[in-house]
C-alpha cells in the first residue's frame, strides 16, 4: 500500500482511484463496508482518503484521548484489507476551510482525480460540516464522478461505531468490541526502553507507549503479539499490563508485554498487541513475592484461554 501525505502534485498512477472516504478510526465494520463498496463500484485502483490530525482533535486539542488507532496501526489494517492508496491528507486550517464545493472541486476532483467516492450515510464533509452524503452525490453528478452512499451497519440494537467500541473497550468488554471490529482491538507501535523491574521479576516486558489513544479498562489482558520488524518476525501470545503500575508509584499509563516463551530483545521492534480478554483489574500488593504469585495466575489464566487460538 502506498501512503500519500496531500493532494496536489501526485503521480498519475496514483490519481483515478475509487475511494472510500472517512475518518476511519478503528476500521470496524462498518468502515469495511463502505470499502468494499468503493472496491466493487468501479474496475479502477481502490484508495482510502483520511484525515490527519483527526478533525476532532484539531477543533478540540485539548480533549482527552479518543483515538482507537493510531496512524501506524490504520495504516497497518487499511493494508490488510488489500487498499492500494491511502490518502492521509493533512487536516488543517485551509482544508477545514473549504466549502463541500471547493473540496469536491479542488481535492476530489483536481487533487485526487478520483473515479469513484463512497461514504457512509452520517458523512458530513466541509467548512462547518455544511455538506453530507446527498451534498457529495449531488457534486458527485456535477463534477463527473460517481458515488454510493453505504448505509451503517450493526447487530440487532447496537450500530457499530467507534463510539459503540470505546464504551465495550473501556467496559473490559474485548469480545464485544471484536464483533464490531470484526478483528482484535490492538495497540501497535514500537518497543520502547523501561525500568526493566519485570525482568528482575521473572517477567520480562516489552513496554509500548498508549498516549493519545483512547484507553481500554486499566489491567490485565491475555494478549495476540505481532512482531511486525526485525529478526523475529512472527506471531505469539502473551499476557499484559495496560495501566500506570500502582505497585512502583507510576502515573503515566502504558502497555507492557510478556511475550510467553520469548527471550530475543524487542527493543526499537515495531509490535501489534491485540488485546483478546481482559483479566483483572490492577491492583497494588503488599509484597513483591504476592505480585509474582498473581503474575504466575496470570500467565497461566492467559495461556489456557489462547490455548487454541
Amino acid at each position: 500500500m502506498r501512503i500519500h501525505h496531500d493532494w496536489k502534485a501526485l503521480p498519475l498512477d496514483a490519481r483515478g482511484a475509487t475511494v472510500a472516504m472517512g475518518n476511519f478510526d478503528g476500521v470496524h465494520l462498518g468502515h469495511r463496508s463502505v470499502i468494499d463498496a468503493a472496491r466493487a463500484a468501479c474496475d479502477a485502483a481502490l484508495g482510502v482518503i483520511t484525515f490527519e490530525p483527526h478533525p476532532r482533535e484539531f477543533f478540540a486539542p485539548d480533549a482527552p484521548p479518543f483515538r482507537l488507532m493510531n496512524v501506524e496501526s490504520r495504516a497497518n489494517r487499511l493494508a490488510r484489507l488489500g487498499v492500494d492508496h491511502l490518502y492521509q491528507l493533512p487536516f488543517d486550517a485551509v482544508l477545514a476551510g473549504l466549502a463541500p464545493e471547493a473540496f469536491a472541486r479542488e481535492v476530489l476532483v483536481e487533487g485526487l482525480g478520483v473515479r469513484h467516492v463512497t461514504v457512509g450515510s452520517d458523512f458530513c464533509f466541509g467548512r462547518k460540516r455544511s455538506g453530507d452524503a446527498q451534498t457529495l452525490a449531488r457534486l458527485g453528478r456535477e463534477m463527473g464522478f460517481g458515488v454510493t452512499v453505504a448505509p451503517l451497519i450493526g447487530d440487532g440494537a447496537v450500530q457499530y461505531s467507534s463510539t459503540a467500541i470505546r464504551q465495550a473497550l473501556t467496559e473490559g468488554r474485548t469480545r464485544d468490541a471484536e464483533r464490531m471490529l470484526g478483528h482484535w482491538h490492538r495497540i501497535d507501535g514500537e518497543v520502547l526502553h523501561g525500568d526493566k523491574r519485570g525482568r528482575d521479576l521473572g517477567y520480562p516486558t516489552a513496554n509500548m507507549a498508549v498516549e493519545g489513544l483512547h484507553l481500554p479498562a486499566l489491567g490485565i489482558y491475555a494478549v495476540l503479539v505481532d512482531v511486525l520488524t526485525g529478526p523475529d518476525r512472527g506471531s505469539y501470545k502473551g499476557v499484559a499490563s495496560l495501566g500506570v503500575r500502582p505497585m512502583f508509584g507510576e502515573n503515566r499509563p502504558n502497555l507492557e508485554v510478556h511475550v510467553f516463551d520469548f527471550a530475543a530483545d524487542l527493543y526499537g521492534q515495531h509490535l501489534s498487541v491485540a488485546l483478546v480478554e481482559y483479566l483483572r483489574p490492577e491492583a497494588k500488593f503488599d509484597t513483591l513475592d504476592a505480585l509474582v504469585a498473581q503474575m504466575d495466575r496470570d500467565s497461566a489464566q492467559a495461556r489456557e484461554i489462547l490455548a487454541t487460538r
